[in-house]
């Protein structure tokens, strides 16, 4: 579900559909991001946590959460009369990376959750869209009473790209996830653009 050029249906134009990954460690907040801004009923995948995961899902830092993503979740925000955002919340434990090469698939970017307590936790979201290709940016959910870290502090830690985004955000707050999809759609475009050639060298 990649960008498409806007088609019309009866003489309507319809939206031009853009998918979007929102990653990042178990309990980072992403089905909270993709519930706080989506516009419909957001579907989610959630189960209890149970004794069988005791030792496999590392809750330190996190110990209060009860549930965790067994497949994605799924909301869609409108951005603007034209464009439309699907955006797909991934599971954030290994044993379920399996399903991340199918959400992937023909989105235009992901954005990154970060939580300051976990940040080891974002190094595989990172690695596989650098890997892979896929723009992205790192978004710094700030929990209350985390330790709080420059956003160059967070990028020299995570060894990102001078060019990767890096910005605070409280995924509970509209407004605030709003932001960040708008970034990374600007991100993605410049990334895009630099890919087939077209940003004019720096004088």
């Amino acid at each position: 579900m990649d960008s498409k050029h806007s088609d019309r249906v009866d003489g309507i134009d319809m939206p031009d559909a853009v998918k979007v990954l929102i990653a990042g460690g178990f309990g980072v907040g992403k089905t909270t991001m993709v519930g706080s801004v989506s516009e419909t009923q957001p579907l989610r995948t959630e189960e209890l946590l149970t004794e069988q995961g005791v030792g496999i899902d590392d809750i330190a830092g996190v110990e209060k959460k009860n549930t965790t993503t067994v497949a994605m979740d799924f909301g869609r925000i409108t951005i603007r009369q034209d464009l439309v955002l699907y955006l797909f919340g991934t599971p954030g434990q290994d044993r379920f990376w399996f399903i991340w090469d199918e959400l992937t698939l023909g989105a235009l970017g992901a954005v990154v959750l970060a939580d300051t307590r976990r940040l080891a936790d974002c190094f595989p979201s990172v690695d596989y869209f650098e890997e892979h290709g896929t723009p992205f940016i790192v978004a710094v959910n700030c929990f209350e009473g985390a330790r709080q870290y420059s956003l160059d502090e967070v990028k020299l830690a995570l060894a990102l790209d001078p060019d990767v985004p890096v910005m605070l955000c409280d995924a509970r707050k509209k407004d605030s996830s709003k932001e960040v999809l708008i970034t990374l759609l600007q991100h993605s475009k410049k990334s895009r653009d630099q890919a087939a050639g077209t940003v004019a060298a720096p004088a």
